[in-house]
């Protein structure tokens, strides 16, 4: 009877602590969102917009530096300032690049902000109702996780956000 009280006070504190680990896919349930299509059809089509611009420039540069090369003016300080407007546009150019780059960022980021945060308190309602100690992320390159130890709970995610 000893045995059995010292077994029992043994195994029971290592059940109280017994701990549930779950993993997710997020990549896979992001891109499954409508949000997520929505938002990056529209970061392509600005993207397509700042392209388009960015063609138009390199033609009209392309267009004056070939202007320039057929038609030299024989007056210095003519080629001096038709030179200096091709210099203005190719820097221009440069710029225009630049800041288009820096803005399709910043859309992305606001466009996917509450994408990303939808998605996550969408975890933390999974990991409280399931009481998981961890829910980790396998679309971030964790190296191993143990399918015999984690619940995969994508399918959970996907269903408690409303997307197959």
């Amino acid at each position: 009877m000893k045995k059995f009280i010292i077994a029992a006070l043994l195994i029971l504190p290592m059940s109280m602590f017994a701990q549930k680990f779950a993993h997710v896919n997020t990549e896979t349930v992001i891109k499954a969102l409508p949000e997520y299509t929505k938002a990056m059809d529209e970061v392509q089509k600005m993207s397509k917009d700042y392209q388009d611009e960015l063609a138009r420039m390199e033609a009209e540069l392309k267009t004056k530096s070939e202007e320039l090369e057929k038609n030299p003016p024989t007056v210095d300080t003519i080629r001096q300032r038709k030179e200096q407007e091709l210099q203005d546009l190719y820097n221009r150019m440069q710029q225009f690049y630049q800041t288009s780059q820096q803005d399709l960022q910043k859309a992305q980021q606001e466009k996917m902000q509450p994408i990303l945060t939808k998605v996550q308190n969408a975890i933390k309602d999974l990991g409280v109702a399931g009481g998981y100690v961890y829910i980790m992320d396998t679309s971030s390159g964790i190296p191993f996780i143990s399918e015999t130890l984690s619940t995969d709970v994508t399918n959970q995610l996907k269903t408690k956000l409303g997307v197959k």
